[in-house]
């Protein structure tokens, strides 16, 4: 009896930690939805075991889903959520508390596709996208980023090639959910980056290997290799664009670069901002079936740009701000027929990404 009363107190002590309130802030001027928000596992003050007991509640009472990031090592390195509706300066809080996490719900993937000759395709609930390929090498492919567009927030990539492969449903025909309509050739597509030596464009060629970071949930990471670079793509749930960090390779010699968009047979709608670094498009989408499909959109970001201009086919931003052998730029795409219903509303969100992009949503923990 003694034992059983002295333990029950123990439990109960351990049963009862005391709940962690997360104070989130958004340090840009513009409102915030659908962002992700990042909180280091030391900041928390918690193991990996102790936050798999956890359940994150916003200030609306609503349980929200979360997700433990590793980013390839062992020891959980982080945690991740979404946050909407928080207004520029102002503040949302949430509580970490005992209880069941809800499950994390996929909303990015990424996955090395062998058999569609070596593609690397991922995706959000925004747009999907697929890179190039060794098997690829025949056609002449280069490391253009390839847009498919969706209408659907679930993840549409892994049935879309199944579908083409296997089901006579090609996805170069919209069947409900999207379609492939955007075309690469040897070009940087949809905000691909390469060289820009002497004033000239120099496209490359496919990736040379892959290795998958984080595989999704509400993000997903990975690494393409290139003979003069690497390539690490993050993909966020809600993002309308993809980050990428250029590492250029310690024996090569390149000073600027450029991100492009390709403008394919004439130059339809652009907009940008050289002073801030981003550039838009839009254009018709048509099927492989020559049906209209509306409008799809590009864009790419470039802090420190030093000039944007109309060259070679493309709308370039062009950069000679390398940082220890590294450069950040984000691309991506989008469609009139999910979230962007005019070039206007490409435009405009893509002026907010861009200055959105180096002002992370700031968080501090405290004990309540």
């Amino acid at each position: 009896m003694k034992k059983t009363i002295l333990f029950l107190p123990l439990l109960l002590f351990i049963g009862c930690t005391k709940p962690l309130t997360l104070t989130v802030t958004n340090p840009s001027l513009l409102e915030r939805n659908s962002t992700i928000a990042e909180v280091s596992l030391q900041d928390l003050g918690l193991s990996t075991e102790q936050l798999q007991n956890k359940v994150l509640i916003d200030d609306n009472g609503r349980k929200l889903p979360y997700q433990i990031m590793y980013y390839g090592s062992q020891e959980a390195q982080s945690v991740i959520f979404l946050v909407d509706n928080i207004r520029g300066g102002m503040q949302r809080i949430y509580t970490l508390r005992n209880g069941k996490p809800l499950p994390v719900p996929q909303v990015c993937t990424a996955q090395f596709v062998p058999e569609r000759k070596d593609d690397f395709a991922w995706e959000n609930d925004l747009a999907a996208y697929r890179m190039y390929g060794p098997a690829l090498a025949p056609e002449n492919p280069s490391n253009g980023v390839d847009l498919w567009l969706k209408c659907t927030d679930k993840p549409i990539v892994v049935q879309f090639y199944d579908d083409d492969l296997h089901n006579g449903k090609p996805y170069h025909i919209n069947h409900g959910e999207g379609l492939d309509c955007y075309k690469v050739g040897h070009t940087l597509g949809c905000g691909g980056i390469a060289p820009y030596i002497n004033d000239k464009l120099s496209v490359l060629d496919h990736y040379t290997s892959y290795q998958i970071i984080v595989a999704g949930g509400l993000r997903s990471v990975f690494c393409l290799t290139y003979p003069t670079h690497t390539l690490t793509i993050t993909c966020d749930a809600g993002s309308q664009l993809n980050k990428a960090v250029v590492e250029v390779k310690n024996n090569i010699e390149l000073p600027t670069w450029a991100a492009g968009i390709c403008l394919h047979d004439k130059i339809d709608n652009v907009s940008f901002s050289e002073q801030a670094g981003w550039a838009a498009y839009a254009e018709d989408a048509v099927s492989d079936a020559g049906e209209p499909q509306g409008r799809n959109f590009c864009a790419v970001y470039v802090p420190d740009a030093k000039q944007i201009k109309v060259e070679a086919g493309h709308l370039l931003v062009i950069t000679d701000t390398i940082t220890d052998g590294t450069l950040t730029y984000w691309f991506g795409g989008g469609w009139s027929q999910w979230h962007y219903s005019t070039d206007a509303a490409w435009f405009s969100a893509t002026a907010n990404t861009a200055h959105n992009a180096l002002l992370p949503l700031q968080i501090k923990v405290t004990n309540r």
